[in-house]
């Protein structure tokens, strides 16, 4: 994960509504929920970032307990389950997943192919009860975005070259496995590089 710089939560807000319109006719429209888990991400300590993620990162977030749209089979468990494990689900479900989630399995289907867009994640679970029985308490943690990472990730489009554009709420040195990246985050927030 790179970060590119530190931005404020109305760039945020505003971008998600650009891309995500609450009031979209559709029969699915879940952007209100996503537009209230950016009201709830936003108190995480350590403000908001803008990212740049690789096809390991997506695969790495976590993701919440999900029911599959109200289908019959869930398709995160609440304990949590990474893009790459959900992504697993699918695959080894087959038609009968399909067929008990009819909805959830539309969604992907229809954003297999749709543009890359921007992602929104955090360094912690938010203040929901979906996220209340992650086991993953810190690291790269759903926001919005489940659906079109996984039809990205099923659709083969994430490559190891593919860059996505996202927003971190968060300190990112959480995540860090070395000073590196939290030395970058420092600087990316203060504008102190060296000359």
């Amino acid at each position: 994960m790179e970060i590119v710089t530190a931005v404020a939560y109305s760039e945020v807000h505003d971008a998600y509504l650009r891309d995500h319109p609450v009031e979209r006719a559709h029969e699915a429209n879940t952007n209100l929920y996503g537009e209230e888990n950016l009201e709830r991400a936003a108190v995480i300590p350590g403000g908001w970032w803008r990212i740049r993620l690789t096809r390991a990162d997506v695969l790495g977030v976590v993701l919440p307990w999900h029911l599959s749209e109200g289908g019959a089979r869930e398709l995160v468990p609440r304990t949590g389950l990474t893009v790459a494990g959900a992504a697993e689900r699918v695959r080894s479900g087959g038609a009968d997943w399909a067929a008990a989630n009819p909805l959830c399995a539309a969604k992907l289907r229809l954003l297999r192919r749709a543009p890359f867009s921007t992602l929104y994640l955090a360094t912690a679970p938010v203040d929901h009860r979906d996220y209340a029985g992650l086991a993953v308490r810190r690291g790269l943690i759903h926001v919005d975005g489940l659906h079109r990472m996984l039809a990205w990730e099923l659709a083969g489009r994430l490559s190891e070259h593919t860059g996505l554009d996202g927003y971190l709420a968060g300190d990112p040195a959480v995540l860090a496995p070395s000073a590196v990246l939290a030395e970058s985050a420092r600087r990316a927030r203060t504008g102190d590089e060296p000359a």
